[in-house]
């Protein structure tokens, strides 16, 4: 899949600057690339018969469905990802591996990466990037509480302290539940040093990477605890909910829905991540496809990954 990943990329670097006319210095600003790998890939889609008279995408890449969604949604960026089965295990192994390719290619010196640590298509991301020697990130911030039951605690801490190995930078750990039982204990919580020092750098972040979530949560979040009781949920679905990211929920339309429940979060809000310089959401399946469709008009997303089954139902 990596060969495949790098044409897609080399394929929309072509697709802009051949069809929409743009030049290669704002191709470089807009991807996150430097100009002399604009300038290389664009070299690179002519050798690869991506580029003849017109930009043919290589089999496997989904131009048409990425513009489509660029259209539909207001949408900066959009990668949809080649998937052959609609199922959830393959869809986010499949979002994973372009979504690490992507951070590869991308990734600055210096950068503040915040992560959502209950994300397993995020982890599946973790687990495809190579070691980073050139440009290397400065933290990687948790931006959701990671406590939670034992049997599953480590996968918000191996997230987190691994994304970081892998990039060169320092983890910035958010020891404390992810949903308190109350607002006092939030505010307690957030008091410790240790916490206050990981979200005092929410304002620094320049690189959000987030999950987007069904109001049902998933497996891996129910099984961690930290989640709100069934009658709060049902509470949620009735406010309108259909979605939310790292615990912070929207409508259909982009809303943000805020009830009491709100204040027992321990994370990044969304008015915070609006604020963030790039924000990509790794996202597919059925039963997220209401809750994507939100968050696409939250208007804080610069790029979603999604499967081609997702995309599609999107723009349907």
């Amino acid at each position: 899949m990596t060969r495949l990943n790098e044409l897609r990329l080399i394929s929309r670097v072509a697709q802009m600057y051949h069809i929409e006319g743009r030049r290669q210095a704002e191709i470089a600003e807009h991807l996150r690339l430097s100009q002399a790998t604009v300038s290389r890939m664009l070299k690179r889609a002519e050798a690869e018969d991506i580029v003849r008279t017109s930009v043919i995408p290589p089999v496997g890449t989904y131009s048409e469905l990425e513009g489509a969604l660029r259209e539909k949604y207001g949408l900066p960026e959009a990668i949809v990802v080649e998937c052959t089965e609609d199922r959830d295990g393959a869809i986010m192994a499949r979002i994973g591996e372009a979504a690490a390719h992507l951070l590869e290619v991308t990734l600055a010196p210096g950068e503040i990466i915040g992560v959502s640590s209950w994300s397993q298509t995020i982890f599946k991301m973790v687990e495809n990037i190579h070691p980073q020697k050139s440009a290397q990130a400065k933290y990687v911030v948790q931006t959701l509480g990671g406590m939670g039951d034992p049997s599953v605690q480590t996968h918000a801490t191996q997230l987190t302290t691994r994304l970081a190995r892998l990039t060169g930078a320092e983890p910035k750990l958010l020891p404390v539940q992810g949903v308190t039982t109350s607002r006092e204990a939030k505010l307690l919580m957030q008091a410790d040093p240790f916490v206050r020092e990981t979200m005092d750098l929410f304002g620094s972040i320049t690189l959000a990477i987030v999950g987007i979530g069904a109001v049902e949560p998933s497996e891996l979040l129910a099984r961690s605890g930290n989640i709100f009781s069934s009658r709060e949920l049902s509470d949620l679905a009735e406010a309108g909910a259909v979605g939310d990211i790292s615990l912070r929920f929207f409508d259909k339309n982009g809303k943000a829905v805020k009830t009491p429940l709100d204040d027992r979060v321990i994370g990044l809000p969304l008015e915070d991540l609006e604020r963030v310089d790039r924000v990509i959401a790794l996202a597919g399946g059925a039963k997220k496809t209401d809750a994507i469709a939100g968050a696409l008009r939250v208007g804080v997303i610069d790029m979603l990954v999604t499967d081609k089954f997702t995309a599609q139902r999107l723009i349907d």
